[in-house]
């Protein structure tokens, strides 16, 4: 499970064009937050709030990148349906996924299954994680990020 210092894993997703993206090449700050589902209340509206702050995390000089399962071409559909302009990652292997540890037992209505836990990594300059969100709730999420973002300096 990845947590605060490490480093992001070397695994190689798709963005929402089917262009490679290797995480550990990428350099921060970043911010790389794992979402449920595309499309759906939840997993749009936090979307839309990272959209929403897209020109202070753009000051900082500090990408935003959003992952599922999903896959490129739903990503694609769900970024242009609500003019978003965070970078989607496709991760429909899990393999990111599972090596960050976003891939998590779940249980609703008394059944336990497998899916994305709701989480944020934000990378400082140095490459490895500053701080680390679980089971993310939506709300004022994303200026929580940035925030912190800020705060790194």
């Amino acid at each position: 499970m990845t947590d605060i210092n490490d480093t992001l894993p070397d695994v190689t997703v798709a963005d929402s064009a089917g262009n490679a993206v290797n995480l550990a090449a990428l350099k921060g700050p970043l911010v790389l937050y794992f979402y449920p589902k595309a499309d759906t209340p939840g997993c749009t509206n936090e979307a839309k709030d990272f959209t929403a702050l897209s020109a202070d995390f753009a000051a900082l000089h500090c990408p935003v990148y959003g992952m599922s399962k999903d896959k490129p071409a739903k990503l694609a559909k769900f970024a242009a349906k609500y003019e978003l302009n965070v970078t989607l990652l496709s991760d429909e292997a899990s393999d990111a996924t599972e090596q960050i540890g976003a891939w998590v037992e779940k249980s609703m209505y008394g059944k336990s299954y497998m899916g994305i836990d709701r989480s944020t990594y934000l990378v400082g300059k140095d490459g490895k994680v500053a701080q680390v969100w679980r089971k993310v709730k939506v709300k004022d999420h994303a200026a929580e990020v940035l925030a912190a973002a800020k705060a790194l300096g």
